[in-house]
């Protein structure tokens, strides 16, 4: 049952739903992209991690 476990970005809910029972929002999945080395995307997922805080 990995990858069930969802989160709501605006009220920070935990639920297994893909909408938020409090607010409504889509939910999004807690857990992280898979690691690779050779990943030719992980330059720029930095970036935008480093764009956010």
């Amino acid at each position: 049952m990995t990858g069930h476990i969802r989160t709501c970005p605006e009220c920070n809910t935990y639920t297994l739903f893909v909408t938020c029972q409090k607010c409504g929002c889509p939910t999004v999945s807690v857990h992280p992209a898979k690691y690779s080395p050779e990943d030719p995307y992980g330059e720029y997922r930095r970036k935008v991690k480093a764009w956010n805080r």
